[in-house]
């Protein structure tokens, strides 16, 4: 109901009386009342004019199921939605969906990830309110050998998300990380569960370092936030939608080729040790 009722309200730029809720939704105007409070509870500033109806003023920068999915407009919209308060991992939360049977664009998000971890098994850390884990399911019919390529996909789609919030342009750290000012601001961890000739699954796990102001001594000359590199907070539903917005564009294109053709001049363009010496 919640989700329902701020898609109509982010829809509507300007008042939608409950009459229209109540037809649109099929439920009573003492339902519409119990919910639009409920929203109020959670941060929301809704404004109730008699004869006119109610008016969104402002949001909280929250991970809820009715956030995130008011603000997505992609072909998964309507698949389930997790969003947790606390967990061990996405990821972990994820694959438990999807060996259950939840269908693809299957979406786990957390505010804070206990257990979450990076390549290697490094830990990747998402304090309250500041950051993003998200994770969603996929059932690809290409075989074992091109998930990989998922990573590269969902690289792309985490720039263009920030892009697009932000105006500022990521760059790409070979295989799964993306830099701002050459510091870390997002880690990406594919995994996939499959047989000998085809998959079973793949969980896509992304981090985003939304609004931290600061990072431990040891970390603050290789990680920011989008905050610290921009001043600015932003909201990280509108993050998380974005992404699942130019994840399922480049998906769909890869999927009818499995080949990284397409977008091969698009990503050398953002990778950012390209012809580079490392270590």
């Amino acid at each position: 109901m919640k989700r329902k009722i701020l898609t109509m309200l982010r829809q509507n730029n300007e008042y939608i009386s409950g009459q229209q809720i109540c037809e649109e939704l099929g439920v009573s105007r003492t339902a519409v009342w119990k919910a639009v409070n409920g929203l109020k509870n959670d941060g929301y500033v809704i404004e109730a004019v008699q004869n006119k109806g109610y008016h969104l003023l402002e949001a909280p920068d929250v991970l809820t199921e009715a956030e995130i999915g008011s603000l997505r407009t992609d072909k998964w919209k309507d698949a389930p939605i997790y969003a947790y308060a606390e967990t061990d991992s996405t990821n972990i939360q994820a694959a438990h969906f999807a060996e259950d049977g939840a269908p693809e664009g299957t979406l786990v998000v957390a505010d804070v990830q206990k257990s979450g971890k990076g390549r290697r098994g490094r830990k990747w850390e998402t304090p309250s309110g500041v950051s993003i884990a998200m994770s969603f399911v996929l059932r690809p019919a290409f075989g074992p050998d091109k998930a990989s390529m998922l990573t590269l996909l969902a690289a792309l789609a985490g720039c263009r998300a920030v892009q697009e919030l932000t105006g500022e342009c990521p760059m790409i750290k070979w295989p799964n990380d993306l830099v701002l000012n050459r510091k870390k601001i997002c880690g990406i961890l594919t995994e996939m569960a499959f047989e000998e000739d085809y998959i079973r699954q793949v969980v896509v796990g992304i981090g985003f370092n939304v609004s931290q102001e600061q990072f431990p001594e040891e970390l603050k000359d290789k990680a920011t936030s989008l905050y610290l590199e921009t001043g600015k907070h932003f909201s990280r539903a509108k993050l998380v939608s974005l992404v699942m917005k130019y994840f399922i564009d480049y998906y769909d294109e890869f999927i009818k080729t499995e080949s990284l053709a397409s977008v091969m001049d698009e990503y050398n363009e953002k990778l950012i040790n390209r012809d580079e010496e490392v270590r």
